[in-house]
């Protein structure tokens, strides 16, 4: 039997089996230990459970044991391993340390920390894998925080030594905890202790610099590894996704290709989301890769593929892939849904939902949060209420807008917000049950968006009352409110406490929104004054977003001085967005320096950078009316008379900034667009206030918009 067993032949050993009179409990543990040494779990359990009935004395030896408690928790059938525990404790093999651990396992895996704490403190003898399996548990139950105090008492007052096992679990819980320091103190216990040429702790370490945000740290420790795995590749490509190094990405793709290792699907994914901040051009590239490595049928690629070619603003090819897929799951509709909305298509992403929705027969393709939450965004992004309400109406039949769904919840009241009507938002983020940070973060962006800078003020000071402690997102927000509600005072009052009063370490996007907020109010020397305060740990990042809100608000100013030195810096930081160049032009047009000008709109032209044009949104008789910069001809049935109209206001706008003292020099293809907006209101209004909400490019001043609409409907 046991030459069978070992042979592989487990039909010869049972025919052996069968034959003999009388079976001893040698016997029995020889079935039981081969079938469950073949993989055969089920099987092994069976002949575990007749061994025991058997009359023969049946006593399984110690690795037969072990065997039957593993294969309960690779089953996952918790109830036969209370059972086999039950039975560790009548057989007298409670005090066996493998038979244990073995145990904790099997409760550890399947999340049952209590159980396996017990267990633990009932052991007399603990080993390092005692420790490990216990640290593995809490860290994968999300109690990192038990784990690590744990691991610093099996070292500390135990002296355990620990083991490759013991720091890949550790670090693992550094990385949900985003335990810096721990985590670095844990790779010099690494080094130490001889582990580091250890590959699972080098992938480890790997993933816990990257989630950190400390790529450079987790390319050090790549580069030092003695040997290396198709994991350890993907990890460290998975870091400058993470990092935002989409360059260094591609650049470490091509290098896996000359060093020989393969891709894989995992590979392929990684490399898709650096390539969709890139340029289209890579994404083509790799889409070339899937298809001579044989990855074009993979559904898991092609999603990503979709993905990226939407996000590059390619929504035609995107669309070509979609196409062609025989089998449509949910993902994919939800990320062809997206990819419209991305791309300025609302009314295709709505369409297309209506389509997924009448294939609703099979189980894969039925609207799930996820395609609910992208439909919401296309209506948002649509600004047409009708339609939100009829998204709102649908995600309610379908049963995904209950109290508890906290994150379509969120997305509903955006939706409403972006839609002008913050009265509804309010509404249904009152009907949240569980609101979160990001329900409260998302709330205060919506009344600043609205223009209700005062109200997302309090709202802070409300949030506070139901013991939500505002986070990084929430006071950006706030920050946010007081810039497009012109509260300097009260913004950087706000930014001053940040750290003191609400716990928050300002980011760079915290420093970018305040000197938008000090651009807007006209203030360009303090808003230079603050980038320059900026810590230099953030600047190495990239302050582009500063110095871009500080351009916008040279131009709208006229500040031709202030606007060169932070033209110089954006065109360097943000090389592939139209934006600076564009700004550029428009300071360099208004001072006369028209070969400037020409100069870098020519720019734009031979590095390829794609030009998005900006527009504005009026609702009219419950439809949302766009304007595009410098194109008023989108609507022919007012299109004379808006024209017209706007030569008109134009002359009134001129009349009144030499009233006020205002140097303001606005781009004229801008201002026509406001301007047109304002007025094709009015007009099909019939001349008296739209119940309108404006939203889109703000760049008039409040006075002079009020002044501009009254003009009209006095003049008419």
């Amino acid at each position: 039997m046991d030459f069978y067993i070992k042979t592989k032949d487990p039909d010869s050993a049972l025919s052996v089996f069968n034959s003999m009179t009388w079976r001893d409990q040698v016997s029995w543990n020889i079935m039981v230990f081969g079938s469950l040494d073949e993989g055969n779990l089920e099987q092994g359990l069976w002949w575990f459970n007749k061994a025991r009935v058997s009359g023969t004395g049946f006593r399984p030896n110690t690795s037969t044991l072990v065997l039957v408690i593993q294969a309960c928790r690779r089953l996952r059938d918790k109830c036969e391993g209370l059972k086999v525990h039950g039975y560790v404790i009548q057989a007298g093999f409670c005090c066996i340390s493998s038979v244990q651990n073995s145990l904790l396992s099997l409760y550890a895996e399947d999340d049952d920390m209590e159980s396996a704490r017990k267990l633990f403190d009932e052991m007399s003898e603990r080993d390092v894998i005692s420790w490990s399996v216990m640290i593995g548990g809490y860290v994968r139950c999300e109690e990192a925080r038990i784990g690590m105090e744990m691991f610093r008492k099996m070292v500390c007052e135990v002296g355990v030594e620990p083991d490759g096992v013991t720091a890949v679990s550790v670090l693992k819980g550094c990385t949900s905890l985003r335990e810096l320091t721990i985590g670095t103190l844990l790779h010099g216990l690494v080094i130490c202790r001889g582990l580091d040429s250890d590959l699972f702790v080098g992938n480890s370490l790997i993933d816990m610099y990257a989630k950190c945000h400390y790529a450079d740290s987790a390319f050090k420790v790549f580069k030092e590894m003695p040997q290396r795995n198709r994991v350890s590749w993907n990890s460290i490509l998975s870091a400058f996704v993470h990092n935002e190094r989409y360059m260094d990405a591609l650049s470490l793709f091509h290098s896996m290709g000359k060093e020989g290792i393969n891709a894989d699907e995992v590979t392929l994914v990684n490399i898709l989301q650096a390539c969709k901040h890139l340029r289209l051009v890579h994404c083509k590239s790799v889409h070339c890769v899937t298809i001579r490595w044989g990855f074009d049928s993979n559904e898991l690629i092609l999603n990503s593929l979709i993905d990226a070619y939407a996000k590059c603003n390619c929504i035609e090819l995107a669309w070509k892939l979609f196409e062609r897929m025989q089998k449509r799951d949910v993902v994919l509709w939800s990320t062809m849904i997206a990819g419209f909305t991305h791309c300025g298509r609302p009314d295709q992403a709505i369409a297309l939902f209506g389509e997924m929705a009448r294939l609703h027969a099979q189980d894969d393709q039925k609207p799930n949060e996820i395609t609910i939450i992208n439909l919401f965004e296309a209506c948002a992004v649509s600004a047409e209420l009708n339609w939100a309400k009829g998204a709102h109406g649908i995600a309610i039949r379908r049963g995904l807008a209950a109290g508890d769904q906290v994150a379509v919840g969120t997305a509903t009241f955006d939706m409403y917000s972006k839609c002008g009507a913050i009265g509804e938002s309010r509404k249904a983020f009152d009907q949240i049950s569980g609101k979160n940070i990001m329900s409260w973060s998302a709330l205060i962006a919506a009344y600043g968006m609205n223009g209700l800078a005062h109200k997302a003020l309090a709202l802070v000071e409300e949030m506070k009352l139901y013991a939500v402690k505002p986070n990084a997102v929430t006071t950006l927000s706030v920050l946010s409110a007081c810039s497009h509600g012109g509260l300097v005072e009260e913004g950087l009052s706000f930014f001053n406490s940040l750290v003191q009063d609400h716990g928050v370490e300002p980011r760079l996007e915290h420093y970018a929104c305040v000197v938008d907020m000090l651009g807007r109010a006209g203030k360009l020397q303090m808003a230079m004054d603050f980038i320059k305060k900026i810590p230099q740990g953030l600047k190495a990042v990239g302050a582009n977003a500063a110095w871009s809100a500080l351009l916008s608000a040279c131009r709208s100013y006229g500040n031709r001085d202030i606007g060169a030195e932070a033209a110089s810096h954006v065109l360097e930081l943000e090389p592939e967005s139209s934006t600076g160049y564009l700004l550029a032009s428009s300071i360099y047009a208004a001072g006369g320096l028209w070969v400037d000008a020409a100069s870098t709109r020519r720019l734009v032209k031979e590095k390829g950078v794609k030009v998005v044009a900006g527009y504005s949104l009026v609702n009219v008789d419950n439809k949302a009316c766009r304007f595009n910069a410098g194109n008023l001809d989108c609507h022919s049935l007012a299109a004379g008379e808006i024209h017209s109209m706007v030569e008109l206001l134009h002359s009134c706008m001129k009349t009144e900034k030499k009233k006020v003292g205002c140097h303001c020099c606005h781009c004229c293809l801008a201002w026509h667009n406001v301007l047109g907006l304002n007025w094709f209101g009015l007009w099909t209004s019939r001349l008296s206030f739209p119940d309108s909400y404006l939203q889109g490019i703000r760049f008039a001043p409040p006075y002079l918009l009020y002044r501009i609409t009254t003009t009209a409907v006095f003049k008419n």
